[in-house]
């Protein structure tokens, strides 16, 4: 089945999911003496309800949706969608109250009816989901902890809200109604049976150990891992893992990285990470020998699905340089002869990871790489700044229209790089970016 089939049968059933509750509406006795209003503020507590509901496919890696969506684009999904979801949830109490004042009374948790108290708290759980999410590292919230945290507030927000759907008994009488309520929340339940039990159930008899720790530059560190009793994992290069490093297989801390060696060495596991938060900053301590689970492979970034291009740009920033050099090192055990050019922008001279091997890879490969520097060394006599049109133009091929273009860095860059192609006459359907950041 082609991927824009799949894309197409993925969203009609992500629509009919988020709909479900309105068609639920529809199909049993509608209460008497209900009021437009009141009913329209239902229908939005609903439709909220159920876009929460839906925030657990595309997180929870399935086959069919990881193959089909970019993983970062699916994340970026799920954090817009989350305050949209958000909007409808709180839309649905407020309208309420225009309607009656009367009805503020049942924000007080400890005089409303239980139905009333459990909407209350739902609400207040899936406010505190959002808030904690969005303004997590302002407000101090270490990766880990927030995690946890917003598993919880998640679990508890669709709970509470399905308890005071029932207990209000509005839309929940009829038989084919309440099969409808069972069904969504069977499939959302699913979800997290999946991501949580029946997927760490499946790589926990496949786990790895630590081979050696290497320093890269720019506080990046090389982490290479050995199958312990299976022949390793088979992926494509461009793709990343979650890795649970001295954790149970079960443990819900995990962290994404990209694959950085080749995979023609699928038995050879590397991952190039940097230095940047919480976990990152403790890869250099990982003694040789700890036990390490491998959620993947995940992602459609990489170069094998442009197999007749006439040659490819890479376009990289900072960390996000990590999934090329699994690109590139493939390439060159293929013996791949097309034309590569390579933007590779860094703060420093001194942070340019992968600098010496990728001088050496010019040796093995038709590559060129073009480094831009925002603060270049004394005497440097390259390009300067940021990868813009300008530069672009000063290095892009005449047939550059044709050349497959692949982005991967973190999101200011993308924002200003895509477009800076498309100015330098690259069309957009040929313009692929990775988002190096989905937490």
């Amino acid at each position: 089945m082609r991927r824009t089939t799949r894309a197409a049968i993925g969203l009609a059933v992500f629509a009919l999911l988020v709909l479900a509750p309105l068609l639920i509406m529809l199909i049993g006795p509608r209460p008497p003496g209900r009021q437009f209003w009141r009913e329209f503020s239902v229908g939005l507590g609903y439709i909220g309800l159920s876009l929460m509901g839906v925030q657990l496919i595309p997180t929870a890696r399935l086959p069919f949706v990881a193959e089909t969506f970019p993983m970062d684009t699916l994340y970026y999904f799920h954090h817009r969608l989350s305050l949209v979801s958000l909007g409808f949830v709180v839309a649905h109490p407020l309208i309420l109250f225009f309607q009656n004042p009367y009805t503020l009374r049942l924000l007080n948790i400890f005089t409303a009816p239980g139905r009333a108290r459990a909407g209350v708290l739902a609400l207040l759980a899936a406010v505190l989901l959002i808030i904690t999410s969005v303004r997590r590292k302002p407000l101090g919230f270490k990766y880990e902890p927030w995690k946890a945290l917003h598993g919880v507030f998640a679990i508890l927000a669709l709970v509470l809200a399905f308890v005071h759907i029932f207990g209000v008994r509005y839309h929940t009488s009829a038989p084919a109604q309440q099969v409808l309520w069972i069904v969504l929340a069977v499939v959302w339940a699913g979800m997290l049976v999946y991501l949580r039990v029946l997927k760490p159930l499946s790589i926990s008899g496949q786990p790895y150990e630590v081979r050696e720790v290497l320093p890269e530059r720019g506080d990046a560190w090389t982490v290479t891992l050995d199958p312990v009793g299976h022949d390793g994992l088979s992926f494509q290069a461009g793709q990343f893992a979650w890795l649970k490093v001295r954790r149970s297989a079960f443990s819900i801390m995990e962290h994404p990285f990209s694959f950085s060696s080749s995979e023609a060495h699928y038995d050879d596991l590397q991952f190039t990470i940097r230095e940047l938060g919480d976990f990152t900053s403790t890869v250099k301590d990982i003694p040789p020998g700890s036990r390490v689970y491998v959620d993947g492979p995940y992602g459609t970034f990489g170069a094998d699905a442009h197999t007749d291009a006439p040659g490819f740009v890479f376009l990289a920033g900072g960390v996000g340089v990590v999934p090329f050099r699994s690109i590139l090192r493939t390439l060159a055990d293929r013996g791949d002869e097309r034309p590569i050019m390579m933007f590779y922008g860094s703060r420093t001279w001194d942070e340019v990871i992968f600098r010496e091997e990728l001088e050496a890879m010019q040796e093995r490969l038709n590559l060129r790489v073009i480094h831009v520097l925002e603060r270049p060394p004394e005497g440097w006599e390259g390009e300067v700044g940021y990868i813009t049109t300008e530069v672009l133009d000063r290095h892009l091929p005449e047939d550059r229209a044709e050349w497959p273009c692949l982005l991967c860095g973190p999101l200011p860059m993308l924002n200003a790089v895509e477009p800076a192609l498309q100015r330098a006459g690259v069309p957009m359907q040929n313009i692929h970016s990775e988002l190096y950041e989905m937490a």
